[in-house]
């Protein structure tokens, strides 16, 4: 989990050093553009297998709320510190608790609704809104966390009867085809810089999502949930010695307390260990 969240800091600083001077949808079509390229080699075997019967429709919806939040995201990363977009994005399991309770019937108990009070604490902490100007590009990170949200109870709904690898390549090829129309409709030319960069941002984003599936293969949510807040702390420093960014102790402790507040929650509703038989 350390690993990959040094692959996803890499991702945002990569993605802040790029600038402004491509449009978000852009940017984002050619990151993913890159991205089919590592999957390319799956597809003639996914055309064989097919998809099981209700996947379809699924995936495709997907597709289209993931790349929403993917130009909301891309738009907030140019436009605002590092810091403030992870502290930001911790919203999205936040969501993900009210939208479990409100769509898929998992329960609002006052443990939740707890954790979402603290974490809607945390967001003004972080944002101050009346004390600290609120952008345009912390509104769009909102927006992105909230798709991100639609976007993993979509992923939840599909991995009940399709393998992991077919939603992540899938992910990848209808992401990248809803971006191209939005990319062809402000095209601007592409320096070899940004290629490098976007493909660097296309290889460090897989990289910490291979190493985040091995953390979650080899240790429960209770121990990886906690590690995830040192990524506001790898953004806070790579933001302040790369970027000039000041190092805001109040977005530290925002995000500390959303985090906080989901890895509590994660903590106190893991499954109860399965009884052994005594010798």
């Amino acid at each position: 989990m350390v690993g990959s969240g040094l692959a996803f800091v890499g991702v945002n600083a990569t993605v802040r050093a790029l600038g402004t001077d491509l449009p978000a949808a852009q940017s984002a079509f050619i990151r993913y553009a890159f991205g089919v390229l590592f999957f390319l080699p799956m597809l003639p075997g996914l055309m064989r297998q097919g998809l099981p019967a209700g996947a379809l429709p699924l995936l495709a919806w997907r597709g289209v709320v993931h790349t929403a939040a993917v130009v909301f995201w891309f738009f907030a990363m140019a436009r605002i510190p590092l810091a403030h977009v992870t502290a930001i994005g911790y919203l999205s399991p936040v969501i993900l608790l009210l939208a479990g309770a409100l769509l898929l019937r998992e329960g609002l108990t006052r443990r939740r609704m707890l954790a979402v009070a603290l974490a809607v604490i945390g967001t003004l902490i972080v944002l101050r809104p009346g004390l600290e100007p609120v952008g345009i590009g912390h509104l769009g990170q909102m927006a992105a966390a909230a798709c991100f949200a639609g976007s993993y109870l979509f992923a939840k709904k599909l991995s009940a009867f399709v393998p992991a690898t077919v939603v992540v390549a899938m992910l990848t090829f209808t992401v990248t085809m809803g971006l191209l129309p939005l990319a062809l409709l402000d095209w601007r030319p592409v320096s070899g810089w940004h290629l490098a960069g976007l493909a660097l941002v296309a290889l460090l984003a897989t990289l910490g999502h291979y190493l985040m599936s091995r953390a979650f293969s080899v240790a429960p949510l209770t121990v990886t949930q906690p590690v995830t807040f040192l990524n506001l702390v790898w953004a806070a420093l790579m933001g302040s010695l790369f970027f000039a960014e000041p190092v805001d102790i109040w977005v530290i402790l925002g995000g500390g307390l959303i985090i906080g507040a989901i890895s509590w929650v994660t903590w106190r509703e893991r499954p109860a260990p399965a009884p052994t038989a005594e010798a």
